[in-house]
Formats: structure tokens, C-alpha cells, sequence
């Protein structure tokens, strides 16, 4: 069992076999070490299987690229952030 967190080279070593096994039709698992955002876009690979285009195949580089970056849970933060205040506003509307 693996502690802690995936190195990033790890994470790309990762994220080339998931590759390989999307574009043969194989659906990510959830226990990879890679994000929503890259495990959504490889999957997209799996669901279109065997017509995955080469649009597809930037398109999950450019998630994995997000996830190495931080740019995806940056993004994701933002949303939860504004989720919360929307929240919070409609609460207070409703006292």
C-alpha cells in the first residue's frame, strides 16, 4: 500500500498506463492518484473506444498538465468558494 502522496513522476507514469488502457476501452478507476478532471478526460477516451480522437487524447493531457500544475484544484476551490457563498446568501435571504 502506497503512503502519502504520488511523486510526479509517479503521477506520470500513472497517468501513460491509464492512457494506454482508456484508449483500449478500460474505464479509470477511482484509486489512480489522478484528479476528476483527468480521470473525467480519460474516460471520455474509454467511452469512445475505438473512435478515441486525437482531440481527446490532448484534451486528457491537458487535465493531467492541470493536475501537475495545480491549475485543477485551483479551479475546483473557486467553485466549492462560490458554492459556499451562494449558499450562505441564500440562507440569509431565507431568515
Amino acid at each position: 500500500m502506497r503512503r502519502g502522496r504520488p511523486s510526479k513522476e509517479q503521477l506520470q507514469q500513472t497517468f501513460e498506463q491509464v492512457l494506454a488502457s482508456a484508449s483500449e476501452g478500460r474505464l479509470v478507476r477511482t484509486e489512480t492518484g489522478l484528479d476528476r478532471p483527468t480521470r473525467d478526460a480519460l474516460n471520455a477516451i474509454a467511452r469512445a473506444h475505438p473512435n478515441a480522437s486525437e482531440e481527446l487524447v490532448e484534451e486528457s493531457r491537458s487535465a493531467f498538465a492541470g493536475q501537475l500544475d495545480g491549475s485543477n484544484a485551483a479551479r475546483w476551490r473557486e467553485e466549492s468558494d462560490r458554492k459556499i457563498r451562494e449558499r450562505a446568501a441564500q440562507l440569509k435571504r431565507s431568515q
